[in-house]
């Protein structure tokens, strides 16, 4: 098979994106991952599917209208007692028609996932070219991209016989042999590293970390010449410790990478979350302080790491 003929599914592609890498980007967000992580902004992206997502305050339920009651073919649809759309997600989960989406006018119901071909996406980054800046090109982000690995690869090297610049954000969790073929094609990496106790980090992604250290080790030690960003999203009392900051300037100073970009806690996930009939679990939870992320900041700077507070990065 041609690379232009591969098909990924992809849930997102956002253009005139400033904040995934240098310059002006085009974004695109890839379905499925294996990482489970409590505080995830993007949960429509865990499955390696198309999925049914249902905004309530977008319905008009109470207005009368019920198409998407009648259009279910599978009854999953009804109403309350009281009036309340209702949404039996077990059933949806194994939905593949998706008709209540189709007859919903007012976008409450929606398919999140739409698979493209590479020769699609192509021609959506070279119509988006023209807006880059000179630093600027496409970045893939997730969801894993590696979920994909097959679309990734092939997109990858159609980007380079266009001479578009390559940016990967990733979770790192993948075999190292696939991990290291597909970064031959990657300018620009941000990795993340999200506790460095491997239980702690089981606990909250559900996924121990030795692999995605091993990688970024392997990356980093490597003849690669891209550029490798750490990130970290900053949970409270999960990896925001002094302790475990100071192991991470550690394992960095080992393997030789001096740039991390530390990245404060926000809810804008809880919608979705809400959306997909699942309760997050961080609802409650306040945005990262400044005093905390300030102090985190210090901690890595005093061990001459670069460290770079949200969107506040030289790139």
């Amino acid at each position: 098979m041609r690379d232009l003929d591969v098909k990924g599914l992809l849930f997102d592609i956002q253009s005139f994106s400033v904040h995934d890498g240098p310059g002006c980007r085009t974004t695109v967000f890839m379905n499925g991952c294996p990482l489970k992580c409590e505080w995830c902004a993007n949960p429509e992206s865990w499955k390696g599917r198309p999925q049914i997502m249902f905004a309530k305050t977008k319905c008009k339920y109470d207005k009368g209208c019920s198409l998407c009651i009648n259009a279910c073919p599978h009854n999953a649809i009804s109403l309350s007692d009281d009036g309340v759309l209702l949404l039996n997600w077990k059933l949806c989960d194994k939905c593949t028609t998706f008709d209540c989406a189709k007859v919903c006018s007012y976008e409450a119901l929606k398919v999140c996932g739409k698979w493209y071909t590479v020769e699609e996406l192509i021609k959506i980054l070279n119509r988006d070219s023209h807006s880059w800046s000179k630093e600027g090109g496409v970045t893939f982000s997730g969801g894993e991209v590696f979920y994909q690995k097959d679309f990734l690869m092939a997109a990858l090297r159609e980007c380079k016989k266009n001479y578009i610049h390559t940016v990967i954000e990733t979770s790192a969790f993948v075999d190292t042999d696939t991990f290291m073929k597909v970064m031959q094609y990657i300018d620009f990496a941000f990795i993340d590293i999200k506790h460095m106790d491997r239980e702690k980090h089981k606990q909250k992604t559900g996924v121990y970390n030795d692999l995605i250290l091993k990688n970024i080790e392997t990356l980093a030690k490597s003849d690669w010449s891209g550029r490798i960003v750490l990130r970290m999203p900053v949970i409270k009392e999960f990896n925001d410790s002094d302790e475990n900051i100071i192991k991470i300037t550690e394992f960095m100073k080992k393997v030789g990478l001096f740039e991390i970009n530390i990245l404060p806690f926000h809810r804008m996930g809880d919608s979705k979350w809400s959306q997909l009939g699942r309760k997050y679990p961080y609802s409650k939870e306040k945005p990262t302080s400044q005093k905390k992320l300030d102090h985190i900041q210090e901690i890595f700077l005093d061990s001459q790491i670069a460290c770079y507070t949200g969107s506040e990065t030289p790139f």
